[in-house]
């Protein structure tokens, strides 16, 4: 039986009248940009982080992209982040003027590692962007407490609806951050139909900035306070993404239900350790990533079953190409780059049958001689 490594067409067979009547109703009024399903959706999302400000924007990496021009961070800054993410995280650094500064990871979670922000900390230093990787929140309190005065920008675009117990108190994804940064691409536990982003905030001033950078720069049409961008989020994305936001979390608990599957079915597996989550975090699970050994050899031989899979990430950023010039080189960030070499994300979407389950467990296991 072959299984995806996502089934968006399994998702849309069970909500397919609520997303037609979400996108015609924007049809019928023929408004799409902003608008009033964007706010409703903003509305939503800032109940949802417990947060008092969102603010649409066109994706993800603009979200991260604007939340650093608010915090007016450009030229000659620096930003501390990983190098075991998404290529946007580190590409918005570059393109405002600033430069990336990586350090490395926990080797359990494979989120930053709070420590080592220590040492990547400078005079030039004017940010820290952990990254809330594969559905589970980086230990938000311990970065914010070793950047100090510095702004915190949570990537949070794998991890809606994710949080994480601080002080015997739930914390969502993007509360406790100076802003936190959303992605609705269509992978996601909450995915669009096209790409689409959200910024949270607490801070009034900031949530006042980003609405106007989001619109060219200017709160009232053709009078422009400062050069902006175009990153609006459509009305037609925010309507589906409104009408899909009361199964979001009914969708990342079967997730996790799925994850709890395989953490049994590989328990004692030589040769595979299952994700680790930190007591304190209820992950939502954008992607189940087990280490595997002979990694190529194990997504080859899926492969062959017609089971899908991915790695997230083959190669991280401080030894992409393109960041040749700040001069980084193997064995600087040590674990996210035996990381890059074992990991491998297997199946974990909502709709997955017992049977699809059962056939990715069997098969991982024939793999290892179980």
């Amino acid at each position: 039986m072959p299984v995806p490594l996502l089934d968006l067409k399994a998702q849309h067979q069970t909500i397919r009248d609520e997303m037609v009547k979400a996108v015609m109703d924007v049809v019928d009024s023929q408004l799409f940009i902003l608008g009033e399903p964007v706010k409703q959706l903003e509305s939503e999302v800032a109940g949802l982080s417990n947060t008092k400000f969102a603010i649409g924007c066109a994706n993800g990496t603009d979200a991260i992209l604007l939340a650093m021009r608010a915090l007016d961070i450009g030229r000659g800054d620096e930003v501390v982040t990983t190098p075991f993410t998404f290529f946007a995280t580190a590409g918005t650094i570059h393109n405002v003027g600033a430069t990336p500064v990586f350090v490395d990871i926990e080797p359990k979670t494979f989120n930053i590692d709070p420590q080592a922000i220590a040492g990547g900390i400078t005079k030039k230093t004017k940010a820290v962007i952990p990254v809330d990787l594969f559905g589970a929140m980086a230990p938000i309190e311990e970065v914010k407490k070793v950047a100090g005065s510095l702004p915190v920008i949570e990537d949070a675009a794998q991890s809606i609806g994710a949080r994480r117990k601080i002080d015997g108190k739930w914390v969502m994804a993007g509360e406790a951050a100076t802003i936190g940064t959303f992605s609705f691409f269509p992978s996601k536990n909450l995915g669009g139909y096209g790409d689409g982003g959200m910024i949270v905030t607490q801070d009034p001033a900031i949530a006042e900035r980003l609405m106007r950078l989001r619109v060219h720069g200017g709160a009232k049409q053709y009078f422009h306070d400062e050069v902006g961008y175009n990153s609006r989020l459509d009305a037609l994305q925010a309507a589906v993404l409104k009408a899909k936001l009361p199964h979001l979390a009914a969708w990342s608990a079967k997730r996790r239900e799925h994850a709890r599957f395989y953490d049994d079915a590989f328990r004692g597996l030589d040769g595979v350790v299952t994700p680790h989550v930190d007591p304190k975090n209820e992950s939502i699970y954008n992607q189940y990533t087990i280490r595997a050994e002979r990694r190529d050899q194990l997504q080859a031989f899926l492969k062959e079953k017609g089971i899908g899979s991915s790695i997230y990430y083959p190669l991280p950023l401080h030894l992409q190409p393109c960041f040749a010039y700040l001069g980084y080189r193997k064995g600087q960030c040590p674990v996210a780059e035996q990381a890059a070499m074992e990991v491998l994300s297997l199946p974990v979407f909502p709709e997955l049958t017992q049977a699809q389950l059962d056939e990715v467990a069997s098969a991982v296991r024939a793999f290892y001689g179980r």
